[in-house]
């Protein structure tokens, strides 16, 4: 499987949650790239958020913000000398 540019899109929604809280959504505004609105609402058909345009993580999207965020950050730890 191959990072798609739709796949890197509905990642960089996931990166975008605050994962301290669990009372604190996303709102993707109408005016915002295509590319970020039609990426949350496929995270919305795939049952990972709870609106169409961001809202809040359901359970299935909190692992996934998750598992984005942890591989974000593991990527841009620096390098060892």
């Amino acid at each position: 499987m191959s990072f798609t540019p739709e796949l890197i899109a509905e990642m960089e929604v996931l990166a975008l949650f605050n994962l301290d809280s669990n009372q604190e959504g996303i709102k993707i505004h109408a005016n915002a790239s295509p590319t970020l609105v039609a990426a949350a609402q496929r995270l919305y058909d795939k049952q990972v958020t709870d609106q169409p345009d961001g809202g809040y993580l359901t359970s299935l999207g909190h692992d996934a913000a998750e598992s984005v965020q942890l591989l974000l950050n593991i990527l841009k730890a620096p390098q060892p000398a």
